[in-house]
C-alpha cells in the first residue's frame, strides 16, 4: 500500500493543535451543560469516532453517547449526492435530553440538515451541533453549528478520522490531498 506521504500536500492541522481545540471545546460543553442531567453526544459514524473519543474525555460532566450511521455519498464520491441514508439509528431515546451531534466536517450542510430533522422529530430538550471542521463557503443550506473545531478551506482532507478511499482515518493530524499526486496513485484495501 503507498504511504500518504507521497500525496500529503500539507498538515493542515497538527496534533496539538487538535489537542488543544478539543480540550478547548470540551471545557465550553462542560461550562454550557454544567445544569444537564440528560447530556447525550450523538456520533456521526465513522468519521466522527476518533472526534469524539477525545472530546469525550474533556467532557468533566456525566454524559451518555450514542452512534448514527449516515451517508449521502455514493462509492468513490467527494461529493454528496444530496439523498440521505440513515443505515445506523439511535438505540437510545432522546426525547427530553440535551443532545450534541458530533461530526467530523460539514461541508454543503444537505446531510447535517437531514439528520437534525430527524432528530428534531423526537423531541429532545435541546439539539447542537459540535463540528471537528467547517468548510463553511462550501455551505448550500443554512444549519447552525454552535460548537466548531476548526474553519477550513475547501480543501480535500483525511486524517484524523476523515477517510482517504477507507483509508488513514488513524492519522493523528489533519493533511491536505495533492490531488494531482493522489490521481497517479492507486490505493487498494488488502
Amino acid at each position: 500500500m503507498p504511504s500518504y506521504q507521497g500525496f500529503l500536500s500539507e498538515v493542515l492541522i497538527t496534533e496539538e493543535q487538535l489537542k488543544s481545540r478539543v480540550k478547548e471545546l470540551g471545557e465550553q460543553i462542560s461550562r454550557d451543560y454544567a445544569n444537564s442531567k440528560s447530556l447525550v453526544l450523538v456520533c456521526i459514524l465513522r468519521g466522527g469516532v476518533l472526534f469524539l473519543t477525545d472530546l469525550m474525555r474533556q467532557i468533566s460532566i456525566p454524559h451518555a453517547i450514542e452512534f448514527m450511521a449516515v451517508t449521502s455519498y455514493g462509492a468513490g464520491l467527494r461529493e454528496s449526492s444530496g439523498q440521505v441514508r440513515i443505515s445506523h439509528d439511535l438505540n437510545t431515546d432522546i426525547h427530553e435530553r440535551d443532545v450534541i451531534l458530533v461530526e467530523d466536517i460539514i461541508d454543503s450542510g444537505y446531510t447535517l440538515a437531514s439528520v437534525l430533522e430527524l432528530l428534531c422529530a423526537r423531541k429532545p430538550k435541546s439539539l447542537e451541533v459540535c463540528t471537528l471542521l467547517d468548510k463553511f463557503e462550501r455551505r448550500e443550506i443554512d444549519v447552525s453549528v454552535k460548537y466548531v473545531g476548526f474553519s477550513i478551506e475547501n480543501k480535500f482532507v483525511f486524517g484524523y478520522g476523515l477517510d482517504l478511499d477507507d483509508l488513514y482515518r488513524n492519522l493523528p493530524f489533519v493533511g491536505v490531498v495533492d490531488e494531482e499526486k493522489y490521481k497517479n496513485t492507486k490505493i487498494e484495501p488488502d
